[in-house]
């Protein structure tokens, strides 16, 4: 089962990308569902989840007031707004589901998610 991330590219510091993830229906209705990020060297984070049901939301410290996690249940799509772009923002974002998930429990690990998207390459330039 593969999630189908795109939307990154290359921006100017102060800019704005917004990535998608599109999973298949019986994931994305029973799942938690969060974007991701490697930087190279350094290990993986959560950027920005929702939980199960879509009822709460949750940021990274250094993501919060600038990056907007939202789901469109109609196409099974995970959207990631992201505003003022920093250099360092700089990774490689990845979508993912943790499936069967309890409802309205936060998963802020890699290792509590099932599913993974390919990845996309988001570069902030200064």
């Amino acid at each position: 089962v593969q999630l189908q991330a795109s939307g990154g590219g290359l921006v100017q510091a102060g800019g704005s990308l917004r990535l998608s993830c599109v999973a298949p229906k019986n994931i994305f209705s029973s799942s938690a569902m969060g974007w991701f990020r490697q930087a190279p060297g350094k290990r993986r984070e959560l950027v920005a989840t929702f939980t199960r049901g879509g009822s709460s939301t949750n940021y990274a410290d250094s993501v919060k007031g600038r990056f907007t996690i939202s789901s469109d249940n109609a196409k099974n799509t995970v959207t990631l707004q992201m505003n003022s772009l920093e250099p360092e923002d700089t990774a490689v974002y990845y979508c993912a589901a943790r499936s069967n998930g309890v409802s309205g429990a936060v998963y802020y690990t890699a290792t509590a998610y099932d599913y993974w998207g390919q990845g996309t390459l988001v570069t902030v330039s200064s």
